[in-house]
C-alpha cells in the first residue's frame, strides 16, 4: 500500500509484511522498469446508486449508516469487485491503492471527500466550494479561475494517505448535496442570469410543498475563516479566490430533512480541516515561481532543445567555409580519413545529441516519438557526414549501379554478359521504372543521399523487431542506437545489398510479429547429461512475445507479403535470400514461428530455380569460381580480416584495426548480455539466431573478399539487441503500451542499491555510445581519401562518354594484376555496353617506371584511355605504400613520354591515349550483349519447369490452409503433400542435371 511520507510517497508490498508504523516501512520508490511487485491502482467512482447500500438520492434504511455502509458491506463510493477470480487477484501480492475520484478526474475534492480523508487520518486539504443556498444571488465570482488553479496545485502538493475508508458521519450528511453540482460547468461571465425563485426544499413526490420564501441561512457547522484568506464558509459563500458557479444552483435538501425537522439537541458535527491556500506572491515571487516551474519541467523540454541545438551546430560545423573550429577542408584528410578534418564543434554536436538521447532514456516515461527523432538526428550526423562534405556522391561503385539503371531504362533489357550483377536485376529494374516514370535524368542527388536514407529506412523494421522482445524501454532504445553507431561497413550506398538488407529486416520483423510462436515447456527436464542442459534452457522464460489475436485475413496478407519480400530479394541479390532462408529454418528448429516446414522447401526451391534458369550466362563457365570456396572457412576468414590490415600507411592501419576493434567490442557485449539474461532466467532464442545464422555464410565462398562485411551487416540486429542486455538485462514491469510484458519469474537477492545500479548502467551505456560514435567516424570514413569522388574525376569520365562512339575503353591503375581489383574511380555511370573498364595497367612504386602501363595502352584499339585520378593514387598510397608525391611524378613521366598524348586533364584526373596508331585501324564496334545462339539448356529443362510449377502450387496451398489452424482440413493438406513431395524431387533433380550438363558442354 502507499503511505504518505512527507513530500514523497513510499511503496510498501501488500503481502510481504505488516505495516506497523511509518518508521518501519521500507522506502522503495516506484519505477516502471523495476522487477518486483507491481502496484495496482483502483479509483473510487462517483456516487451513482449502484452499490448495495442506498444511493445518495434515497433515505437510508433503519440501522444503516448514512454513508451507505452496513456490517461488512461496501460503501457507495467504492468500486465493486465481483469477478470470479478474486482469489487469483489476491494471490498476486500486489498493493491496491484507493484514490479519491476527485484526484482521478483532476479536480479538488469536495467537502464530503475531504471529510472522509480527514476521518481516515489525513492531513488537511483544500476543498471545492459549495453552492450558496440562501437565495440572495450567485456567489462571488472574483478570481474564480485563479482560485481553481491554486486549489488544484495545492491538491497536487498534498500527500494523500491511503488507509482505511472514511467512516460515515454527520459531516457526510451535512455536505452530501455538494457532489450533485460538481460537474456543472460555470457559464461565461458576460452571460450572467439572475436566479429564479426556487422551492426551498424538495420533498417526496406524494407530499407537495407550497412555495415559500427562501429560508434563512442555517447555523454554521464549520468555523468560518477570514475573508482575505479565501476560505469557504458552511453556507457556501466564498471569498476570493474560490471555486463557485456564476449562477446559484438549485438547493437540494436531504430527504430526511424534508420529512422531519432536525432534533433540537443534535450534536455539532466535527469541523472539517481545510488547508489555507498560499497568499498571492508579488511580482518578484511570480517571476521566481515561473522560473521554478520552468526548471521543474526541464525533463520535458531539455532533450528537445539539446537535440535541435546539436543538429544546427553539426550542420554549421560541416557546411560553413573552413576556419578555426568550423568547416571541413578536404585537403586536411589524411590516412585517418574524414575524422582528421572534422572541426571540434562537430564532435561537440554529436556529444550533445547523444546526451540528449540518454536524458530522455533515463526518464521513467517512454517518449517514443522523441526517442525516434533523437536516433534519426544521430543517424543524420553520422551517416550524412559524407553527403554534407562531398561535392559528388561517395563510393565509386555506386556509379556503375547507376549505369545499370540507365541501361535498363534505355533498352528495357537486362544483359548478364555485360556484368554478372545484371543476372539479379530486380533492384536496377525497380529504379529504372521509378526514374523513367518520374522523368529523372540525373541521379546524382539519389546517389548522394542514399546512405542516409537507407539507414533511416533500416530503423523502421528494426524498431518493430525490438517491439517483439521482452525487454525494458531502455534496452530497446539503446539497441536501436547501437544499431546506428556500429553500422560502419558502408554497404548502404546505392546498391542491391543495401536495398535487400532493408527487405531482410522487414522479413524478420514480420516473422516475429505475425508468425511468432512462444510455447512454455511442458515436458519434464531430464535428470542429467546434455539433454538436461537443453531442457533447462527450454524451460526458461522466453525472450520474445507471442503472436496473439491476429485475424486470418491479416495472417494471409502478411504471409503473401513475406513471400513477396523473399522473391524480391531472390531477383535482386545473391546472398540475402540465403540469410532469410537460414533465419526461417532456425526459427522452425527452435520453435519460434508458427509456420511449417513447407515454406522453407518452397522458398529454397525458388532460389535454386532462379540461379539455374535465370543466371546461366554467369555460372555456365565459372563453376569453380562459384563453388570453389565451399568449406574453406579459414581461407575465407583470412581474406576478410588479416589481408585487410596489410596497409603500409600507419594511420590507415589504425583505421583497419579500429574496425576490428568495434567488431570485438560489440561481440563481447553481446556475449555479456546473453549471460546476464540467462542469469535472470531468460533465454533469447530469436536474438541468438539472428546473431549466429549469418556466420554460417563463411562456409560458402569469399565473395570477392567481402563475405566478412556481409556477415557483419546481417548479424548486427541480433548483436545489438544482446549488447543492449549487457547494460539493461532486466525484464520490464507491467506496461500499458507494451503488450504481454511480465515481471521476472525468479527473484534474486539485491546486492547493490537498485537506484544506484540503474544510474551506473545508464552512465556506462552513454560512455560506450560516445566511444562507438567517435570510432564510427574513423571506421566508416577511414577510406575517405579514395572513396571520396571529386568533381574533376567525374568530368574526366564525362569526356570519355562524350567520345565513346562506337566504343571506348578505359584502363585503370593496379599494383598487381588480378581479377578481384575494382576500379577506384566513378566508372560506368553511362553507356555500360559501350565503354569497357576491364583492362588493367600495372604500375610500380617508382613513378618513372611507366613501361608496363604504356605497353598495356599500346595493346588496346583506338579510342582507349589510360586514366590517372586522385582516388587511384590515394588508394596506392594508403594500401600499397606508394610515395606521397607519386601521383605528380607519375603524371609528369606520362607527359614526357613520346608515345602518349594527354587529351584531358584537371587537378584531379588526366586522360592519356596512344599518340600514333597504325594507318587503317578503326575503332571497333562494341561487343554485343545479346548471345546470338541463346542461353544453353538441357534436355530435361521442360520437365523441370513443369515440376517447379506443381511444387510451388501445392506447397503454397498447404501453407495457406495451415494458417487457419493446425487441425483444419487435414485430409486436404495430406493430399497436397502427396503431390508436392514427388514433384519437388523431380524439380530438384532437374536443377542438378542442368548444372552438370551445361557446365560440361560450355
Amino acid at each position: 500500500m502507499r503511505q504518505p511520507d512527507g513530500d514523497g510517497v513510499r511503496m510498501v508490498s501488500g503481502g510481504s509484511s505488516d505495516v506497523r508504523g511509518d518508521k518501519e516501512e521500507s522506502e522503495v520508490p516506484f519505477d516502471p522498469d523495476a522487477t518486483g511487485v507491481i502496484p495496482r491502482l483502483t479509483f473510487d467512482e462517483e456516487p451513482s446508486g449502484r452499490g448495495p447500500g442506498p444511493s445518495s438520492g434515497e433515505p437510508a434504511g433503519d440501522g444503516a449508516p448514512a454513508d451507505g455502509k452496513g456490517d461488512g458491506g461496501v460503501s457507495d463510493g467504492e468500486a465493486r469487485v465481483d469477478d470470479a477470480d478474486d482469489d487469483e487477484r489476491a494471490a498476486d501480492q500486489t498493493a491496491t491503492f484507493r484514490i479519491p475520484s476527485a484526484l482521478h478526474i483532476g479536480r479538488p475534492p469536495t467537502v464530503k471527500e475531504a471529510a472522509e480523508l480527514s476521518a481516515a487520518g489525513t492531513v488537511s486539504m483544500p476543498v471545492l466550494a459549495e453552492p450558496e443556498t440562501s437565495g440572495d444571488g450567485p456567489a462571488a465570482e472574483d478570481d474564480t479561475a485563479a482560485g481553481a488553479a491554486e486549489a488544484t496545485r495545492a491538491v497536487s502538493r498534498t500527500a494523500i494517505a491511503l488507509g482505511a475508508d472514511a467512516p460515515g458521519g454527520a459531516q457526510a450528511e451535512d455536505v452530501s448535496s455538494a457532489a450533485a453540482h460538481v460537474a456543472e460547468p460555470a457559464p461565461k461571465p458576460e452571460a450572467k442570469a439572475k436566479p429564479e425563485a426556487k422551492p426551498a426544499a424538495k420533498t417526496k413526490p406524494e407530499a407537495k410543498a407550497k412555495p415559500t420564501p427562501a429560508p434563512a441561512p442555517a447555523p454554521a457547522a464549520t468555523p468560518e475563516r477570514a475573508p482575505e484568506s479565501g476560505a469557504v464558509t458552511e453556507s457556501g459563500a466564498a471569498s476570493a479566490p474560490t471555486v463557485a458557479p456564476a449562477v446559484a444552483p438549485e438547493p437540494v435538501v436531504e430527504p430526511e430533512t424534508a420529512a422531519a425537522p432536525a432534533p433540537a439537541a443534535a450534536p455539532e458535527p466535527a469541523p472539517v480541516p481545510v488547508a489555507a491556500p498560499p497568499k498571492r506572491a508579488g511580482a518578484a515571487g511570480g517571476v521566481m515561481g515561473r522560473v521554478g516551474a520552468l526548471v521543474a519541467s526541464a525533463p520535458k523540454w531539455l532533450p528537445v532543445l539539446l537535440v535541435l541545438e546539436g543538429l544546427v551546430m553539426y550542420v554549421l560545423a560541416l557546411k560553413v567555409p573552413p576556419g578555426p573550429f568550423r568547416g571541413v577542408d578536404p585537403a586536411d584528410i589524411d590516412g585517418l580519413g574524414l575524422i582528421s578534418a572534422l572541426p571540434a564543434t562537430a564532435f561537440l554536436a554529436i556529444l550533445i545529441m547523444i546526451v540528449s538521447f540518454f536524458v530522455t532514456v533515463a526518464q521513467s516515461t517512454d517518449r517514443k516519438f522523441l526517442l525516434l527523432f533523437q536516433i534519426a538526428a544521430i543517424t543524420f550526423a553520422l551517416h550524412g557526414a559524407g553527403a554534407l562534405v562531398a561535392s559528388e556522391p561517395r563510393f565509386p561503385t555506386a556509379y556503375i549501379h547507376a549505369g545499370f539503371v540507365e541501361f535498363i531504362s534505355r533498352t528495357g533489357e537486362s544483359a548478364i554478359s555485360i556484368d554478372a550483377r545484371m543476372g539479379w536485376p530486380g533492384f536496377f529494374a525497380l529504379f529504372a521504372f521509378v526514374t523513367k516514370a518520374a522523368g529523372i535524368q540525373d541521379m546524382t542527388t539519389i546517389l548522394q543521399w542514399t546512405p542516409l536514407l537507407s539507414n533511416l529506412l533500416y530503423l523502421l523494421p528494426f524498431v518493430l523487431i525490438l517491439r517483439q522482445v521482452v525487454a525494458t524501454t531502455r534496452a530497446r532504445w539503446f539497441a536501436a542506437l547501437l544499431f546506428v553507431l556500429v553500422q560502419w561497413i558502408g554497404q548502404d550506398y546505392f546498391s542491391p545489398q543495401g536495398f535487400t538488407f532493408a527487405l531482410y529486416l522487414a522479413w524478420v520483423a514480420i516473422l516475429l510479429r505475425w508468425f511468432g510462436r512462444v510455447e512454455p515447456r511442458t515436458k519434464p527436464i531430464p535428470a542429467k547429461g546434455l539433454r538436461r542442459l537443453i531442457g533447462r534452457l527450454d524451460a526458461m522464460t522466453p525472450g520474445e512475445l507471442a503472436n496473439t489475436g491476429t485475424f486470418r485475413a491479416d495472417k494471409l496478407l502478411m504471409f503473401m507479403l513475406l513471400v513477396a519480400l523473399f522473391l524480391a530479394s531472390v531477383a535482386s541479390h545473391q546472398i540475402t535470400p540465403f540469410m532469410m532462408l537460414g533465419v526461417l529454418t532456425a526459427f522452425l528448429i527452435f520453435k519460434r514461428t508458427s509456420l511449417t516446414w513447407a515454406l522453407p522447401f518452397f522458398l529454397g526451391l525458388a532460389v535454386l530455380a532462379w540461379i539455374s534458369y535465370m543466371t546461366v550466362g554467369f555460372w555456365s563457365s565459372q563453376i569453380d569460381a562459384i563453388f570453389g570456396g565451399l568449406g574453406n572457412i579459414l581461407q575465407n576468414l583470412r581474406s576478410n580480416t588479416g589481408d585487410r590490415i596489410e596497409g603500409s600507411d600507419p594511420a590507415h592501419a589504425r583505421v583497419l584495426q579500429a574496425r576490428l576493434g568495434i567488431l570485438v567490442v560489440i561481440l563481447s557485449l553481446a556475449a555479456t548480455g546473453l549471460v546476464r539474461r540467462l542469469r535472470r532466467g531468460v533465454f533469447d532464442r530469436s536474438a541468438l539466431i539472428l546473431l549466429c545464422v549469418p556466420v554460417l555464410a563463411l562456409g560458402l565462398q569469399s565473395y570477392g573478399g567481402e563475405i566478412g562485411l556481409r556477415i557483419y551487416m546481417f548479424a548486427l540486429p541480433g548483436a545489438c539487441l544482446l549488447a543492449a542486455y549487457a547494460f539493461f538485462p532486466n525484464l520490464p514491469a507491467d506496461s500499458a503500451d507494451v503488450r504481454e510484458e511480465t515481471v521476472p519469474l525468479r527473484r534474486r537477492n539485491v546486492r547493490f542499491n537498485p537506484q544506484l545500479t540503474k544510474k551506473l548502467s545508464v552512465v556506462l551505456a552513454a560512455c560506450f555510445a560516445v566511444l562507438f560514435a567517435f570510432a564510427f567516424l574513423m571506421a566508416r570514413y577511414g577510406n575517405e581519401k579514395f572513396e571520396r569522388v571529386t568533381t574533376g574525376e567525374v568530368e574526366a569520365l564525362h569526356h570519355v562518354y562524350a567520345n565513346d562512339k562506337p566504343s571506348a575503353r578505359v584502363l585503370y591503375l593496379v599494383p598487381k594484376l588480378g581479377p578481384e581489383v575494382t576500379p577506384t574511380m566513378p566508372w560506368g555511370e553511362r553507356d555500360v555496353e559501350i565503354v569497357s573498364f576491364n583492362v588493367q595497367a600495372l604500375v610500380h612504386k617508382d613513378p618513372t617506371q611507366i613501361a608496363d602501363a604504356v605497353k598495356a595502352l599500346q595493346e588496346q584499339p583506338r579510342n582507349s584511355y589510360l586514366m590517372v585520378s586522385r582516388g587511384q593514387v590515394s588508394y596506392l598510397q594508403l594500401n600499397e605504400g606508394y610515395p606521397a608525391d607519386w601521383g605528380e611524378r607519375f603524371r609528369a613521366a606520362l607527359d614526357a613520354s613520346p608515345d602518349l598524348k594527354r587529351v584531358y586533364s584537371n587537378a584531379d584526373a588526366a586522360l592519356y591515349t596512344w599518340k600514333k596508331f597504325v594507318r587503317g585501324t578503326e575503332t571497333p564496334e562494341p561487343r554485343p550483349y545479346k548471345t546470338p545462339r541463346g542461353e544453353p539448356t538441357s534436355p530435361w529443362t521442360p520437365v523441370g519447369i513443369a515440376a517447379l510449377g506443381l511444387t510451388w502450387a501445392t506447397l503454397f496451398g498447404y501453407e495457406v490452409i495451415r494458417l487457419n489452424g493446425p487441425n483444419r482440413a487435414r485430409k486436404a493438406r495430406r493430399r497436397l503433400l502427396y503431390l508436392a513431395i514427388p514433384s519437388f524431387v523431380v524439380a530438384f533433380a532437374v536443377i542438378i542435371e542442368r548444372f552438370l550438363y551445361i557446365a560440361a558442354n560450355n
